[in-house]
């Protein structure tokens, strides 16, 4: 695009924008909206004589790209979202919103690293760093955070009410992490074969878009209430084996 002049200042049109136009009007600056152009993020815009021009559908992508950041995804991963939704229709974009969308209605909050300390109890980096990289806390960049699911942070102080530090409540999270990436990827598992991987294969007809689009959300809430009732059943099991020999055994030191 380095052959590409811009146009003059002129009224801003939602479809009809210069690079500098975009750039203003989206917050980002022109050398990261051409670094996505480049990754392949961003379609080429409309070149008139020698000059660029954005619309719509740039505002929306970089939109979506920004959305599907703050929910974890990587701009690589976002580009192979988008490479596999092409088309000229809003339903791609729609689906990757929905792909994009947080598994969960706890809102986000956000909190200053003093917030942490208190709620936590303890200045400890190590549980910074830990809560970072099992997801649980998104560094913003000012020295504050994103708690991503605050009912999980709750969790850990009715944990602490009942004498549990919170090094061990991080700890356990960290198992529960693990083996709910088992289950997430069972679930995505799912859904690719038995949904994507059929209407991949059936060439992405536009038609079908908000049909895969619907699948997907419907997998959300059913995915968190089998989970659930599954959980329910394991932990009765074992909590009934476990006490069942806790009671045993203090039986059995009683009578001795």
């Amino acid at each position: 695009m380095s052959d590409v002049t811009e146009a003059p200042e002129r009224t801003i049109d939602d479809g009809d924008l210069t690079i500098d136009e975009l750039a203003q009007r989206t917050g980002m600056t022109v050398r990261n909206i051409r670094a996505h152009q480049s990754r392949g993020l961003l379609p080429p815009p409309e070149v008139r004589g020698r000059t660029g021009y954005y619309g719509q559908a740039h505002l929306d992508r970089i939109e979506l790209i920004r959305e599907m950041q703050g929910q974890g995804f990587n701009l690589e991963a976002i580009r192979r979202l988008v490479d596999a939704a092409p088309g000229s229709s809003e339903e791609p974009l729609r689906f990757l919103r929905a792909v994009a969308e947080p598994y969960t209605e706890d809102q986000p909050e956000v909190l200053s690293a003093d917030d942490l300390a208190a709620r936590w109890g303890t200045t400890d980096t190590a549980l910074l760093r830990r809560a970072i990289k099992l997801g649980l806390l998104r560094p913003l960049g000012d020295g504050s955070f994103e708690d991503v699911t605050p009912r999980l942070t709750r969790a850990g102080k009715e944990l602490e009410r009942l004498g549990i530090p919170a090094e061990t409540a991080m700890q356990l999270a960290g198992t529960i992490r693990k083996h709910a990436d088992g289950v997430a990827r069972a679930y995505v598992k799912l859904f690719v074969e038995e949904v994507w991987k059929p209407f991949e294969a059936a060439g992405a007809p536009e038609e079908r878009w908000p049909e895969v689009r619907d699948a997907l959300e419907r997998l959300r809430p059913l995915a968190a209430d089998t989970l659930l009732a599954i959980f329910g059943v394991a932990m009765a099991d074992a909590s009934e084996q476990a006490f069942g020999r806790e009671i045993e055994r203090l039986q059995r030191r009683k009578k001795h």
